[in-house]
């Protein structure tokens, strides 16, 4: 039997964050201001053409899988980012209280969408932030690193956006706010997960210090429509 995280965007477009995006058929996307993942019910080529006939919007799509797929026309420009999809087995963090620690607001957008344009720890739009939680550490009025959630399923929620700017590397903040994040997580009685590219090896290693074991390995394929 299929674990739910084994189709995370499609299960929490059909749960927890369905007024994000909508749902047609076998497809499903989140609102194009607000993330570009789309899932299928099952990874098919009669589902993939029934994306790019439904699929409300012509910018490229981040299909995400579990399942390895050669994906044909009509779509184009198909790009594979393979990964991991990791989970938290640690203990209940202790309570972080930092003043630097701020809730991160509308009036924060611009300052968040450069450091995620800096960092690209995946993909943040204007209204990434409605996924909601989102905290993030402050030199002087400059956001230099931050951490929200993204994907939220019954009985799990996704650590995500988790990114610090390179001039201040190595001073734990990172580590803070992904901690914060854990311990919201579990007072809410879920457990945290999260996605990290296969070739990021520093974040892995920082996520396993934290208690975050690799569950299954996941696929992320950047699609476009011909044009």
């Amino acid at each position: 039997m299929k674990h739910i995280l084994d189709n995370p965007v499609w299960h929490a477009l059909n749960t927890e964050n369905a007024d994000l995006g909508h749902i047609s058929g076998p497809a499903a996307c989140f609102s194009p201001a607000v993330s570009p993942f789309v899932a299928l019910v099952e990874p098919t080529q009669e589902n993939l053409l029934d994306l790019y006939l439904t699929v409300p919007f012509d910018d490229t799509v981040i299909f995400v899988t579990d399942t390895k797929l050669d994906i044909e026309t009509p779509w184009a420009n198909v790009i594979s980012i393979p990964g991991y999809q990791m989970l938290y087995h640690g203990e209940v963090p202790p309570a972080i209280e930092d003043e630097k620690t701020v809730v991160l607001e509308e009036q924060h957008i611009p300052q968040m969408l450069a450091l995620t344009k800096l960092t690209n720890p995946g993909p943040f739009l204007p209204g990434t932030i409605d996924f909601g939680h989102y905290e993030g550490t402050f030199s002087g009025n400059e956001l230099i690193s931050m951490a929200g959630q993204r994907l939220h399923v019954p009985g799990f929620a996704e650590i995500s956006a988790v990114c610090t700017d390179p001039g201040h590397l190595g001073k734990g903040y990172a580590r803070q706010l992904v901690l914060r994040q854990v311990r919201r997580i579990l007072s809410a009685s879920e457990t945290p997960f999260l996605h990290v590219k296969a070739t990021n090896q520093r974040a892995i290693k920082v996520y396993e210090s934290l208690g975050f074991k690799t569950r299954t390995d996941i696929f992320f394929y950047a699609l476009t429509k011909k044009s």
